[in-house]
């Protein structure tokens, strides 16, 4: 990222977060993801991101979540690695395995039984929203999309809340004829609960994680 050469950065006056400080925030920032995701899920609302288009497109090909997932995030993981470097692109492949062994391992401690979808919209939401805001500021993502709006947001300023706001409206539209009208509005309140928590709160220069 480019800085001026002649103004101090918040980052030049800030303690370097810790091995230890990364490891706890990739954990629970994926904790936390892991949890509003199963919200979501229970209430059959679509994600955005990444996930959301890698599950439009294996309904439509039949190919397994699991190679899509994998082939789409390769030019992701490429750009992050020119643009935002190795680091970064190592903290986020280990927030996208620790995400799916939590995803994994979550129903065997817990099933919920039922669950309301505004409130599974507005909590999913929330929860992941809260899981991003960690890992962003530990100079770490959960990959693809998110990996993108990072760019956009050290390159040109652009809020990432914003711009992940947009690009999960588009994939939720892209969702009509999968899911219920009733489901699409509630995944659209999930999508704006997440995306406002992350732009209102992930502003750039207000914070610059080392």
């Amino acid at each position: 990222m480019e800085t001026e050469a002649t103004v101090p950065s918040a980052a030049s006056s800030a303690a370097p977060h810790s091995l230890f400080d990364d490891i706890q925030a990739l954990v629970a920032g994926t904790l936390l993801i892991s949890l509003g995701l199963a919200l979501l899920g229970k209430a059959s609302l679509i994600t955005g991101g990444t996930v959301g288009i890698t599950f439009l497109l294996h309904y439509a090909s039949g190919v397994s979540f699991g190679k899509l997932f994998f082939l789409i995030n390769i030019p992701f993981y490429l750009l992050a690695w020119k643009k935002l470097g190795w680091v970064f692109t190592l903290k986020t492949f280990c927030s996208v395995l620790l995400l799916s062994l939590w995803s994994e391992l979550l129903p065997l401690a817990f099933k919920i039984e039922h669950i309301n979808p505004a409130y599974a919209a507005v909590m999913g939401g929330l929860l992941a929203g809260v899981g991003l805001l960690i890992l962003f500021r530990h100079r770490a993502s959960l990959g693809g999309v998110n990996v993108l709006v990072l760019y956009l947001q050290e390159r040109y300023g652009w809020r990432a809340g914003y711009v992940q706001l947009a690009l999960d409206g588009a994939i939720t539209a892209l969702s009509i004829p999968l899911i219920s009208p009733s489901a699409i509005a509630m995944s659209l309140l999930g999508a704006l609960v997440l995306n406002l928590s992350i732009a209102i709160n992930h502003q750039p220069g207000r914070y610059v994680a080392i």
